[in-house]
């Protein structure tokens, strides 16, 4: 008798003992739910597993050129992640080629004209409360109100223009999607108000005030994640006037997205001053930018006052190459102060090394204001076909491409 309740005792503990196991196995098992590569799914067999898996599913089209239609072409849940905090799965679904037909829907002309628009001052008041026409704080307008430069980048964003960086226009990398439009946005100067900078944290990063430019446009970035939002700030030597920050603000803004440019050392005249002085001016300033941030900056400048005016100056060309104290320096473009949006990369006539802008200022549509600029563009912007590798034109417009580009050209 002794010996039976032996038994049944370490049986009873056997049980305990596997059902504990196969509790924990199947917790286990719970807790390490891995996302699965949903490529060779069907669209139905997607949404299956994200009821299966309390996943809020949200299924994005696009067009490809090498998935098929109803295909996958990305799931934001990366393969292999365990989903216990995972609420929602964002998948890309492809819409197939695109076709002639597609192109002409939306008005697809990579010949078309992209705005670069300037800027200056970004100053925190009112634009009821100035002297001035609209958000002008100045009587030229190039003192703009913090409300009014909110509203500029509302306006781009809602009439379909996405931005990218200077550097990849000049060098015809321009990535945005099908039917948008590329916006360019540049300050001159490198006044504090562009990124006024309110001390550090306790872990020692930079407080930005709010209604600085960088401010704002940090926060249309969370706003807007698909309006890709970056500028080029063209500097003087005294930076952005914020010495104990300086640095600090040149390394952030290049890590964050943004990009730094020659404005000259002093904001020389060029018309005023003679060769070896035009070195100094744009070879200290290069050499300048290289100690703080080496390798990091672009090789474009903005020429201070539009100065020297014309290319055939005898000064222009050692704004894009020259010497100054064996800093050996080369400019790849130059930004002219007006007055209008400028071509295509793409097209035959595009010059980067004397590139017109946009005031970004008020006018009530007269003498070249946005209001204007931005109605003449109705007629001819650059309208993306949402591939950077390709070009596609309407057919009326293939005497305008330039010769001997690489990317394949479509038209239409």
């Amino acid at each position: 008798m002794k010996y039976i309740k032996i038994i049944i005792i370490l049986i009873l503990l056997l049980v305990i003992t596997f059902s504990i196991f196969f509790l924990l196995n199947n917790k286990q098992k719970k807790q390490e739910n891995k996302m699965i590569d949903l490529s060779e799914k069907t669209i139905l067999e997607i949404e299956e597993y994200a009821v299966l898996n309390n996943l809020e599913l949200i299924i994005e089209r696009e067009y490809s050129d090498t998935i098929p239609k109803d295909k996958l072409i990305s799931q934001s849940i990366e393969i292999g992640t365990i989903l216990n905090n995972q609420k929602q799965l964002t998948v890309v679904i492809s819409l197939g080629l695109l076709n002639k037909e597609e192109y002409a829907k939306y008005g697809v002309n990579e010949l078309g004209r992209v705005p670069i628009m300037m800027y200056h001052g970004i100053h925190n008041i009112k634009s009821s409360d100035t002297a001035y026409t609209g958000g002008n704080i100045d009587k030229d307008g190039y003192q703009r109100t913090a409300e009014a430069f909110r509203n500029d980048l509302e306006f781009y964003y809602s009439n379909g223009y996405r931005m990218i960086r200077l550097k990849d226009y000049i060098d015809g990398i321009i990535d945005v999607p099908l039917g948008k439009s590329p916006i360019i946005l540049t300050f001159d100067d490198g006044l504090e108000n562009n990124f006024r900078i309110n001390g550090l944290d306790e872990d020692g990063n930079l407080i930005i005030d709010p209604n600085c430019a960088v401010g704002i446009l940090e926060e249309f970035k969370r706003k807007y994640p698909d309006f890709n939002v970056t500028a080029t700030f063209f500097l003087n030597s005294g930076l952005f006037q914020q010495p104990k920050y300086n640095n600090l603000i040149l390394k952030w803004l290049v890590e964050h997205g943004y990009d730094i440019g020659n404005h000259s050392y002093s904001h020389a005249d060029f018309t005023s001053i003679d060769k070896d002085k035009s070195q100094m001016e744009i070879g200290r300033m290069y050499q300048k930018l290289n100690e703080i941030i080496p390798g990091q900056y672009v090789n474009i400048v903005a020429l201070p006052f539009g100065s020297p005016y014309k290319k055939e100056h005898a000064n222009f060309p050692f704004i894009l190459e020259g010497k100054y104290n064996d800093f050996s320096y080369k400019t790849e473009a130059t930004l002219r102060v007006g007055w209008e949006s400028e071509l295509s990369p793409f097209n035959k006539n595009f010059d980067k090394t004397f590139l017109k802008r946009i005031r970004a200022y008020d006018n009530n549509g007269l003498e070249f204001d946005i209001e204007m600029n931005f109605k003449n563009l109705k007629q001819n912007r650059y309208i993306s076909d949402g591939n950077k590798d390709k070009i596609v034109i309407p057919e009326s417009s293939l005497k305008h491409i330039k010769e001997g580009l690489t990317l394949e050209i479509i038209t239409y």
